[in-house]
């Protein structure tokens, strides 16, 4: 009967999850809702099927675990430099006002302080997948708006993770005074001391070594496992080893691998399994949420939404605006961070494992991500209006937008010059062919990156000075970490791959200006990736019947101009009227 109800939990929840994110999703949603209804509908507070919580539960913490590796996964130090003087000061000052108002408001419900202080901290943490999908909608991911919120996220996650291995030492131990609880505070930093010593100093090493090994059996399945057995692994071995959280323990292994040349095919290869899970996870937290429970406590879910969708938004916008920057960059950050999502969750089930928050305490979260999540991106779509709005009264302008010059600091801070897309061509592949366009490419003040599953080629290209991209081509990320968005022709060199169709419509997706050139093995795949999508496509066969026919003549004694006739008669044999197309 266990494994009945394991796969009838599964079945159950990706099920509604599926349905209900597709439904949201479509209506211009975030599918974090979804997943969130869906947990409510297979949960114990709704009629109907009822999914295993504890086993749904279980499943979720190795959403955790893959959540928190995808952070350090992608975590730069440098792009959070380079909105430092922004991001930090402001993420400090709005979490610590965040907390404050929650820990009050909890207070004022008849909560203990230490039980307030745990809901306020879970309020002040915005959703990481949220916040880059409504930037990456509006276009506004590579702006200076999209730097500093995304900068300003990256230190709310740093809190997140050192709130994670602090809340079990500080609120975990029964009894004792403030020598106690000073001696647990010691303790736990010398364990991550210890840990991120650890980590760093062994995992840097061993870590390259290991994906080094795994990445030479070009074994896509063997590269995944070594990548979901690295978080899993430390992450368990942090908890069993060095009595720290888990969850810091996949950050840690996260950052090691992101700063490795495989962070890019890690994230593409091995994080849809994290996506998987991670809905689990937003599953198990719906399931909390007891719609008669909100009826009973009404005051407590809008004073929680008064907190993320007020509060929060006006010290950002109050923050960023004292800090010198415009004010419709100003308002665009602060509607951005006026949510709530999943590590907001991760601070609520630890503070219910340590008995500080309660059903009604999660019912009030649960209950203000949804609302949240579904206003924001609308919210959002106000920015320009709002903008406008202001721009029309010169009064109110002069008092909101001030004398700011701070947005050309950021671009240029932050933003790379990005090359007319002309002089821009990825090249998929440096075998032999690869390397004679790369070549040929440089030669004609044409910038070349080079996408390659060969870590040495990898490693060969950038010591020369050449930008490239260890990564599977077939996956959307390592396309656009390749700059094709910016770029004006995707050549592929490789023949007789069976993704090619696929990599041609994601490119047309990403861009669809881009001029695509593919390598054939036959004649007879020609019409195929033409049909995908391809301007140029260029085929063993071919190629070598033009050459052959051009040898012969000339052996034969013809004349440059007979030469030109006939091979132009063989290609149009071969190819039909239309010549195959050229790079500009």
């Amino acid at each position: 009967m266990h494994n009945v109800d394991l796969i009838l939990t599964l079945a159950g929840g990706l099920g509604a999850a599926l349905v209900f994110g597709y439904i949201t999703q479509r209506s211009g949603l975030s599918p974090i809702v979804g997943y969130l209804l869906a947990g409510t509908l297979v949960g114990p507070h709704t009629p109907g099927f009822v999914a295993d919580a504890a086993m749904a539960e279980q499943l979720a913490e190795v959403g955790v675990i893959l959540l928190m590796f995808g952070v350090g996964l992608q975590f730069h130090v440098e792009e959070l430099l380079a909105v430092r003087r922004v991001a930090v000061p402001g993420a400090v000052a709005q979490s610590l006002v965040a907390t404050a108002l929650g820990a009050v408001i909890a207070h004022e419900f008849g909560w203990s302080w230490s039980s307030g202080i745990v809901f306020g901290m879970a309020l002040a943490v915005a959703s990481t997948v949220v916040l880059v999908r409504i930037l990456a909608d509006n276009r506004d991911l590579h702006t200076p708006t999209g730097h500093i919120a995304v900068g300003w996220l990256v230190v709310e996650d740093l809190f997140t993770v050192v709130a994670l291995v602090l809340l079990p030492a500080v609120f975990g131990r029964g009894g004792g005074g403030a020598s106690h609880l000073a001696m647990a505070l010691l303790l736990t930093l010398l364990k991550v001391a210890a840990l991120v010593a650890f980590t760093v100093l062994v995992g840097n090493r061993v870590i390259p070594w290991l994906l080094d090994r795994v990445a030479a059996t070009r074994s896509r399945e063997l590269f995944t496992l070594a990548v979901l057995t690295l978080a899993l692994g430390i992450a368990v071995g942090s908890a069993v080893v060095f009595g720290v959280s888990m969850a810091l323990g996949a950050f840690l292994a996260g950052m090691v691998v992101g700063r490795s040349d495989y962070s890019l095919r890690a994230a593409s290869d091995a994080l849809p399994m994290r996506d998987a899970f991670a809905v689990l996870f937003f599953v198990s937290v719906g399931m909390l949420l007891d719609p008669r429970a909100l009826v009973d406590h009404a005051g407590l879910v809008v004073a929680t939404l008064g907190v993320v969708m007020i509060g929060k938004p006006l010290i950002a916008l109050a923050l960023v605006r004292v800090l010198g920057y415009p004010f419709k960059v100003a308002v665009s950050v602060a509607i951005a961070l006026a949510q709530i999502g999943e590590f907001s969750f991760i601070l609520s089930t630890i503070g219910r494992d340590l008995g500080l928050l309660t059903a009604e305490a999660s019912n009030a979260l649960v209950a203000a991500s949804i609302i949240s999540i579904v206003c924001n991106p609308l919210l959002y779509r106000m920015v320009g209006t709002i903008d406008r709005f202001a721009a029309a009264r010169p009064w109110l302008w002069a008092i909101v937008n001030g004398s700011a010059g701070a947005e050309a600091h950021v671009a240029t801070a932050v933003q790379r010059a990005v090359a007319d897309p002309r002089h821009r061509a990825v090249v998929v592949g440096y075998g032999p062919t690869g390397r004679t366009v790369t070549r040929l490419l440089r030669e004609n003040d044409v910038t070349p990156i080079v996408v390659e599953l060969n870590i040495e080629s990898v490693r060969e290209l950038r010591e020369q000075g050449i930008d490239a991209v260890y990564g599977d081509v077939t996956q959307r990320d390592t396309l656009v970490a390749a700059g094709l968005a910016a770029s004006g022709t995707l050549i592929l060199t490789s023949a007789g791959s069976s993704d090619v169709r696929e990599v041609i419509r994601m490119a047309r997706e990403i861009n669809p200006g881009i001029n695509v050139l593919a390598r054939a093995t036959y004649l007879r795949d020609r019409a195929a990736l033409e049909a995908a999508g391809a301007d140029g496509v260029f085929t063993g066969e071919g190629e070598v019947a033009l050459a052959l026919t051009e040898a012969i003549l000339a052996r034969l004694g013809a004349s440059p101009d007979q030469i030109d006739r006939e091979r132009d008669r063989a290609r149009r044999d071969l190819f039909g009227a239309a010549r195959p197309a050229t790079a500009e």
